[in-house]
């Protein structure tokens, strides 16, 4: 079974709506780390972060609490940048997760290009590696992709499901059709990819309470990272029945396989 990876960053947006100057105020509201402890009483098995250059939304004051008190695996999600490899080795999350970032984008677009930066991202890794740290790559459903990620040394891919969500809104979730299917098997394809090159398979973009059963319900898949569909759903009922109500829906895809 997929273990439950949430996302926490839409949590700091919301703080940060009003407290961008001042995140380290008493009244400073929500709190990304007060949530991380919400998502695991509700079943979390990892908490996700993404530290981005401009801050936006986590800020380094979040990321260094998380990694203090989370009793679950931490996943890091950033930039292949100098920086983010300094501050990734000095507070050692479980994960270091690679992933594009442009200022402009609302929120990670496409996946990373290892191909196309092969040598330097080698680099990369090498160094997270000698820290200790367990590298993801962030992907799209490129057979290319895969091979440039398994040479560079990457320990996980991470298959973006981006194109696959798109897919399940315009077809209705109606699995019959032809465009929704052949989505769900470039992920399905890539994942076998992933794994015959001795990586580990894991998914995340996009996915909600609709559209993630026959996602998890793929052979070997690891873990699946959500965020934004998970924190939405938490205004009406709270952050930690939201993540256990998508857990269930996992476990259930899962054990029908």
């Amino acid at each position: 079974m997929p273990r439950l990876g949430v996302n926490i960053d839409h949590v700091a947006t919301l703080r940060n709506a009003r407290y961008r100057a001042d995140i380290d105020a008493v009244s400073a509201e929500p709190d990304p780390v007060l949530a991380a402890h919400e998502a695991v009483l509700g079943g979390a098995d990892i908490i996700t972060v993404h530290l981005r250059e401009d801050r936006r939304h986590i800020h380094d004051r979040d990321l260094l609490l998380l990694s203090q008190l989370v009793r679950v695996k931490l996943n890091l999600e950033m930039a292949a940048t100098d920086e983010m490899v300094g501050i990734a080795c000095r507070v050692q999350p479980h994960t270091a997760m690679l992933v594009p970032e442009g200022r402009g984008e609302v929120t990670t677009e496409g996946g990373l290009d290892v191909a196309g930066q092969a040598d330097r991202l080698k680099a990369v890794v090498q160094s997270l590696h000698d820290a200790g740290l367990i590298v993801s790559a962030f992907i799209d459903a490129d057979t290319r992709q895969i091979e440039a990620a398994a040479t560079a040394g990457f320990d996980i891919c991470e298959v973006h499901t981006g194109p696959y969500a798109r897919a399940f809104a315009r077809a209705g979730g109606d699995m019959a059709r032809d465009e929704l299917l052949a989505e769900l098997d470039k992920v399905a394809d890539a994942g076998e990819d992933i794994m015959g090159a001795n990586m580990r398979f894991n998914a995340g973009h996009a996915l909600n309470y609709h559209n993630v059963g026959p996602i998890a319900a793929l052979p070997g898949i690891g873990e699946l990272h959500i965020g934004h569909a998970i924190v939405s759903r938490a205004i009406f009922t709270g952050l930690r029945a939201a993540v256990r109500e998508m857990k269930d829906l996992m476990v259930q895809a899962a054990s029908y396989g």
